[in-house]
Order: C-alpha cells, then sequence, then structure tokens
C-alpha cells in the first residue's frame, strides 16, 4: 500500500506531524451490499484528480483511484451484510473506518496518526476499536484531500464488489446501482425477493420480505 516506497522515507516527505490521515465511507445508504471505509495517507504532491467522489465520473473516480494507490498509503476496512443488521448502519460504518484505520497503522507500521473524517460525528467513543485522534468535517471529501481520497477509494472499492456480486445475482441491476434502492431495485425485489446480500434491518427490504 506505499507503491514501494520506504515507509521512512515517506513519513519524512510529510509535514506538519503527527501525521494526517482522512477517512470516509461509501454504502450508509444502499439496501444491499456492505459499507466500506477508506483511510488515506496522503503522499506529496497530492495526487492529480482527487475530490469528494460524488463529484466525479467514474472514469475520473479509476484515474483518481490509480494515482490514489501508487502515492499513498491507505487501508480499508469492509464490514458485511451481517454485521450492518446485527449492529445498524451507523454502528457497521464507525466499524468500518475503525478497520481501516487499523489496516493503514499495519500497512505503515504506524500508529500515531490524527485523521478528518468526512461528516459530523466520529468513531471516538463510539467504537471500542478507535483509538486515534480524530476531527469530524462536514462536507470534508470535498474540502479534505485527504478526505476526497478516502472517498475515492471507498467507493471505488465498493462498486467493483457490487459488480461482481450482480454476476451471482443478476435481476437486481447492483452493475448498475450498487445496492441502491432504484426502481429496477425495488422491482426486483418484489419479485425475487431478497437475497442474502440484502440489509434485512433497511425497512424496505423488510417489508418487501414480510410481503413474500
Amino acid at each position: 500500500m506505499l507503491s514501494g516506497t520506504p515507509f521512512a522515507e515517506f513519513c519524512a516527505r510529510q509535514a506538519p506531524q503527527p501525521l494526517i490521515v482522512g477517512v470516509d465511507e461509501a454504502g450508509r445508504g444502499p439496501l444491499a451490499g456492505p459499507v466500506v471505509a477508506a483511510a488515506v495517507l496522503l503522499g506529496k504532491p497530492v495526487p492529480k484528480g482527487v475530490d469528494d467522489s460524488k463529484k466525479l465520473t467514474a472514469k475520473a473516480r479509476e484515474r483518481a483511484e490509480q494515482a490514489i494507490r501508487t502515492s499513498c498509503a491507505f487501508g480499508i476496512g469492509i464490514v458485511d451484510v451481517e454485521e450492518i443488521d446485527r449492529l445498524n448502519i451507523f454502528g457497521a460504518t464507525m466499524l468500518a473506518m475503525s478497520l481501516a484505520m487499523e489496516k493503514l497503522c499495519a500497512a505503515t507500521g504506524r500508529d500515531d496518526f490524527s485523521t478528518l473524517i468526512d461528516g459530523n460525528l466520529t468513531p471516538q467513543g463510539r467504537c471500542e476499536h478507535w483509538r486515534w485522534q480524530a476531527e469530524a468535517i462536514v462536507g470534508g471529501d470535498g474540502l479534505e484531500p485527504a478526505i476526497g481520497a478516502a472517498s475515492i477509494l471507498a467507493k471505488t472499492y465498493r462498486d467493483r464488489l457490487m459488480v461482481e456480486a450482480a454476476q451471482d445475482h443478476p435481476h437486481y441491476g447492483w452493475e448498475r446501482n450498487k445496492g441502491y434502492g432504484s426502481k429496477e431495485h425495488m422491482e426486483a425485489l418484489r419479485l425475487h425477493g431478497p437475497t442474502p446480500l440484502h440489509r434485512r434491518s433497511f425497512s424496505p427490504v423488510a417489508q418487501m420480505e414480510m410481503a413474500l
């Protein structure tokens, strides 16, 4: 996750200290599939094309993703549907962010990070796995490049998971809607019912299941 750059050299180019990591998630709203978070320690210069992932086209996100992967340190955390239904989506999101940070720490051999997190809440005090300083920034994915980079990695990673899942569950259009409740997806739920990848704690899925 460091593109072949020795970490001591990589960290020497970072300033100020402590090292600042951007954290963001993808997949809080969909009816199916996991929630994915990414934690990114930016390289210098900032990779080209970094911005809020929602503002970028799919091709622009893919280009930015490759630039991030080859010049930054990062970790990706994934929380599956079973955990989403057990914890609720907020708890699952906090866990995914914590797992992403743990992956980053494992990749870099360091743990002395401060984090900037998109939104108005952080996992600090809300997830037992979280142990880093954290600051929440509303709209941070468009304001802080490190958060924007995390938003790109999280979304592109999750999108690929949903495209792959669509091969096993072809009726729901996940390769297009990525698990969100589009008209196509809702109609397929009505006709075919939920799959093991559907979030049964989400009311549209629960209602469809009860109706069958």
